[in-house]
């Protein structure tokens, strides 16, 4: 069930040796190691595709080959095309994203003399990336895409971030960038722009934040002075830009913002404005604009990824939207990046799992409490440990109902986009947005858990770096920070999404679980969690009210609990995923070699664990705002 790898280390009093697990042999030691007796075997991080579960979702859970049929403006994509690009991106991203992502961690990248080198083979695996038609899988073919489905580009997202989500977060910022300039850019600019980032000769990325301003983008002070020929030139700083400079494609396309005199302070006056490293000319690239690279972050992870501090010294540019309507630019690449950093969480989730699984397996250390697994061996497998299950466990209905969050999402942003009835369009976007902050708040806290989960697992040899596990916990790291906080995708969720259109959505949604646990009242296995869910999803809107209520009078009660609420709506919706998920499994016919029954065991896990925790969320989220702020600020020093 779990690949094991080729390659290990061998541990022993002294230090460590790599050799070839197939072919028994030795390979070069590391540096600083000696070479001794084997005492036992570490296994290195391995990773294989889970194409059976994502099968399980996209064909028997939520007829994707269906639902596509239902779409307009879109290529038909039936079960057997689906299946063979899922395959393509399983095999591209095994084979050649995957063997980079803990080289390229070490490596990281290199700023010289102003040009920023990516790790080793990060280049290549770019241009077979390229070569493969990934880069255009979902733009519009009238600009050079292929016209699938958006849905079918999160398959390739998803896998992309699980293999190696440094690398993976290149290609992601460009898919940004076209999405604002399909929606906002004129003509022009997509002819000249699009046309190659489809293409992938040039890259994209999203310049918002300052030194001075971090999340609060009103605060932002670089300028765009308008120029006779109707560009601008820009110039300030921007700090914390991913792809911000890098060596993988020959130019790259800067969406910035920036503020025009006389522009109202605040969101108000900001404007958005397209920046290319080098000036197009022709059918190419012409000269080099006035954009630098001053240093790459040193950051705790994603060392892969070149995360810059960028110069715009009156760079030229051209205004993308109105004037002074650059936050809606923004928020059309925010929000998308937002659904993509949720799937980052997710494939650390399954990536930390696969590894920390594969090595419960084989990872001898004491003995079962319930009496010898193994008397022929020197100790039990440590997957015997109760406690190592539950971690597993966890990592396991995370992964998989996290998963099935991620592409019940990517279906409404398919109808969404090109649903054929303007009022389910309409319903899709609603879902959409009440789910994109959950996606990305949710499925990344989770995720920092599950990490952690497959260290504790590993131990001590999970805590140093030769073996690749503790990567994956500072990688995770900062997809609770990037395209917005924990805290901010909260109050986006219960402010914007929630209380201002009065609950509908949120009513609508709650609805729909009411009618799957309607479905299932019952059912013999699975009734009792049916009615669990159901008193849960009425909760949960009682919880929206009450909040709104009490956020009336003091707008601090709103604050003080939107964290718990998100995490509340996670539990709930993922709740409702696995109900689905174990009606199906229950309901599949034929020869079962134990996925289905795996499924409803781990569902089951998920019901009597993890759903629980609602019980404490609901107590805070009810907890008044007093709790916290009653202290005086002073209190707080040392």
């Amino acid at each position: 069930m779990f690949a094991r790898s080729e390659y290990r280390l061998r541990i022993t009093a002294c230090g460590a040796q790599c050799y070839d697990a197939r072919a028994r042999r030795p390979l070069p030691p590391l540096p600083g190691r000696h070479q001794t007796s084997n005492q036992f075997e570490v296994a290195m991080p391995a990773y294989r595709t889970p194409l059976r579960d994502m099968r399980f979702l996209l064909h028997d859970v939520y007829d994707f080959p269906g639902h596509y049929q239902r779409l307009e403006g879109v290529e038909p994509v039936d079960a057997s095309l689906l299946d063979g690009i899922l395959d393509e991106i399983a095999r591209f991203t095994e084979q050649q994203l995957f063997p980079l992502n803990l080289s390229g961690d070490k490596t990281g990248c290199r700023l010289e003399n102003g040009v920023v080198s990516t790790p080793d083979g990060f280049r290549e695996a770019y241009e077979a990336f390229v070569a493969g038609g990934w880069t255009a899988v979902t733009g519009a073919q009238e600009w050079g895409g292929q016209g699938l489905p958006a849905s079918v580009g999160m398959l390739v997202e998803e896998l992309t971030m699980t293999t190696n989500l440094a690398w993976g977060m290149y290609p992601a910022l460009s898919h940004g960038a076209m999405n604002a300039l399909e929606i906002h850019g004129t003509d022009e600019q997509k002819d000249v722009y699009l046309r190659k980032l489809h293409a992938g000769t040039w890259t994209g990325t999203m310049c918002l934040t300052e030194p001075h301003c971090g999340s609060d983008v009103g605060l932002v002070r670089t300028r765009a002075e308008p120029e006779a020929d109707g560009s601008y030139f820009i110039t300030g700083t921007k700090i914390f830009i991913s792809a911000g400079e890098h060596d993988l494609g020959e130019n790259i396309v800067h969406l910035v913002l920036a503020r025009l005199p006389g522009a109202p302070a605040g969101t108000k006056g900001i404007s958005m404005f397209l920046v290319p490293k080098y000036l197009p000319e022709g059918d190419g690239i012409g000269a080099r604009n006035g954009v630098s690279c001053a240093s790459i972050e040193e950051k705790m992870g994603i060392h892969g990824n070149a995360t810059c501090v960028l110069n715009f010294d009156g760079a030229r540019g051209w205004l993308v939207g109105a004037e002074n309507k650059g936050m809606r630019c923004m928020f059309t690449m925010m929000n998308a990046a937002r659904l993509v950093v949720g799937l980052q969480g997710l494939g650390q989730i399954e990536a930390a799992y696969q590894g920390s699984a594969a090595y419960a397996m084989e990872r001898e250390q004491m003995r079962a409490l319930s009496g010898p697994v193994a008397p022929d061996r020197p100790a039990d497998p440590i997957i015997v440990h109760p406690d190592i299950r539950r971690m597993l466990l966890t990592q396991k209905a995370l992964a998989e109902g996290g998963r099935a969050l991620g592409y019940y999402a990517g279906l409404q942003a398919d109808i969404a986009r090109n649903g054929v009835d303007a009022d389910e369009r309409a319903l899709a976007q609603k879902q959409i947005d009440l789910l994109t902050p959950i996606v990305k708040g949710f499925l990344t806290e989770v995720a920092l858990e599950c990490t952690n989960h497959a260290l504790q697992i590993y131990g001590g040899h999970g805590f140093i770096r030769e073996h690749g596990i503790e990567q994956y916990v500072r990688d995770t790291r900062i997809t609770l920070i990037y395209e917005g906080t924990t805290q901010i995708q909260a109050l986006d969720l219960i402010g914007r999404k929630v209380l201002f259109d009065g609950g509908k959505t949120l009513t609508e949604l709650i609805g729909q679980i009411a009618a799957t646990c309607q479905e299932l009242d019952g059912h013999g296995e699975l009734g009792g969690f049916a009615t669990e869910l159901a008193a849960l999803a009425k909760e949960w809107g009682e919880l929206a009210t009450d909040l709104g209520g009490r956020g009336m009078e003091n707008p601090d009660e709103v604050g003080a609990a939107a964290v718990d609420f998100l995490m509340y709506s996670g539990y709930v919706l993922v709740g409702w995923c696995w109900l689905r998920m174990m009606q199906q499994a229950l309901a599949a016919t034929g020869e079962d070699d134990g996925f289905h029954a795996g499924k409803v065991h781990t569902g089951s896990f998920y019901f009597r664990r993890l759903l629980p925790r609602t019980r404490t969320l609901a107590a805070t989220i009810r907890d008044r705002a007093d709790a916290l702020l009653a202290l005086p600020a002073e209190a707080f020093a040392r």
